[in-house]
């Protein structure tokens, strides 16, 4: 099992404040309901009772539908990895952070400049996932412009698998390229009964603010659903453009919307493990443009957590972004902000935590390295002061006494690892070693790692049979250099 800390300390609603917001989410999905521009979609909640307006395309869903929906979503979701030691175990307040995004760009780590993602990169951004000890899962983060479109799915999942045995999620973009990932999983698992026994891959479907089911994202949720996999069901409202300006209006479209998916899955495969989602933000009123780094996202995706925790649902949420164009102060203070903000909700799966750059369209290796860091920082803040006899430690203080120290300690060596967190790339020389060592910045000591690791670390990846069978069976997978 990954290393496990649990949250919960950061409330931004009250108890009255969530009765209210439930409240109005049932009435919301009772009297003006949902567009659902599938047809099978509205088919199926219609066989459920819901109330189908089929000329306008909205579904209505009774209270007592949605509220045996609610429940019979699993309160406790395993994500496994590849290996069990990556084991994730979402559920009340376990918190877990890790990457995101899908993006089609990054900042090449050899040169510094912006250019098109590649399949060699979300092959590297996994493997450099593999070895970052506080990022705990791989939302596959970029889309590999040098491969054509059929055959993305499968290469950004094999890239993914191949690289890191961390959980791997993502997003698909055809119903053909879902199918074949699930196939290659079985492949991968030995079949079909020992990938549901343990689905080190899940998928994300999504919503579409105000109110919208779209026609492709719920087919592939149907797919996914009627096979048995996990599932998120996010939505992705902004604060003033496609939900309303206030924050608690954004929570509330985004509770309506994320239950709405939550609700179809269980409809179609009662029990299937799903994942409440919100990847909530506001628009800039400036420039009518989204922002990711922003300390409201944070607060939003906060009142999304509590909600799930309120609905006993693990949510998928999202934190630790930056706006920010390059590896700088800004992109420091945006992410240590948002991240550790959402990380002290409690939220289990905080995604886009780590490499973002730009309104989430950039990634960058460096920032990779400098997040893991940040990561550990919100994960000690989060995990709080642990208070014992042992971690009180009278005794001791009483041993040393006055004018002692406790360097010598016992003690202090049973818990010095435990209580401090040692950040690998942060500087925590004094400044004659600094300028000894060539005044290296921070960004120039990630860039050395970045480069280190995806030189020498080496995957699980996969027996050389079974990874030729996959390269024969799945033409268009692109090889990745050595």
């Amino acid at each position: 099992m990954f290393k496990t800390v649990t949250g919960g300390s950061f409330k931004v609603l009250s108890k009255d404040d969530i009765q209210a917001i439930h409240r109005e989410t049932l009435n919301i999905t009772e009297d003006t309901g949902i567009r659902v521009h599938n047809k099978r979609a509205r088919e199926i909640f219609a066989e459920s009772g819901a109330m189908v307006d089929e000329e306008a395309g909205i579904v209505r869903i009774p209270r007592t539908m949605a509220e045996e929906a609610i429940a019979s979503a699993p309160s406790s979701v395993v994500l496994p990895g590849r290996e069990g030691k990556n084991d994730l175990l979402l559920e009340k307040t376990n918190t877990y952070l890790g990457t995101g995004g899908t993006v089609l760009n990054t900042l090449d780590l050899e040169t510094g400049e912006k250019r098109t993602t590649k399949a060699q990169d979300v092959a590297d951004y996994a493997k450099i996932t593999d070895c970052l000890d506080n990022i705990a899962f791989f939302v596959i983060n970029c889309y590999p412009d040098d491969v054509e479109t059929e055959d993305v799915d499968v290469n950004r999942f094999y890239h993914s698998l191949a690289n890191t045995s961390k959980h791997v999620m993502g997003g698909v973009y055809t119903m053909q390229g879902l199918k074949d990932v699930i196939s290659m999983a079985e492949d991968i698992a030995g079949g079909r009964k020992k990938l549901l026994e343990r689905p080190f891959l899940s998928f994300i479907t999504l919503m579409v603010s105000p109110l919208v089911m779209e026609k492709q994202y719920t087919d592939f949720l149907i797919e996914v659903a009627n096979y048995g996999l996990p599932i998120a069901t996010p939505s992705e409202p902004l604060a003033g453009a496609t939900a309303p300006v206030t924050l608690a209006g954004t929570i509330t479209i985004n509770n309506v919307e994320s239950l709405a998916g939550l609700i179809l899955v269980q409809l179609i495969n009662k029990g299937n493990p799903t994942l409440y989602g919100t990847t909530s933000s506001i628009m800039d009123p400036r420039s009518g443009i989204y922002v990711s780094g922003c300390i409201e996202s944070a607060l939003i995706n906060a009142g999304c957590a509590q909600m799930a925790q309120f609905y006993e649902i693990p949510i998928y949420a999202t934190g630790g972004m930056s706006d920010s164009k390059t590896v700088d102060c800004q992109a420091g203070y945006e992410k240590a902000a948002t991240a550790m903000t959402v990380a002290l909700s409690g939220a289990n799966f905080i995604h886009d935590a780590a490499g973002l750059l730009e309104f989430c369209t950039t990634l960058s290796y460096e920032q990779m390295v400098i997040d893991n860091d940040i990561l550990g920082i919100s994960l000690r803040a989060t995990r709080g002061v642990e208070v014992t006899p042992e971690t009180i430690a009278a005794d001791v203080i009483r041993s040393v006494g006055p004018g002692g120290h406790f360097l010598g300690e016992e003690h202090s060596v049973r818990h010095v690892r435990s209580e401090f967190y040692i950040p690998s790339v942060a500087d925590r020389n004094t400044r004659d070693r600094w300028e000894a060592m060539g005044s290296p910045d921070t960004h120039t000591r990630a860039k050395e790692k970045a480069k280190k690791l995806l030189k020498e670390h080496q995957p699980l990846g996969f027996p050389e049979n079974l990874n030729q069978k996959l390269l024969d069976k799945y033409k268009g997978i692109k090889q990745r250099r050595s």
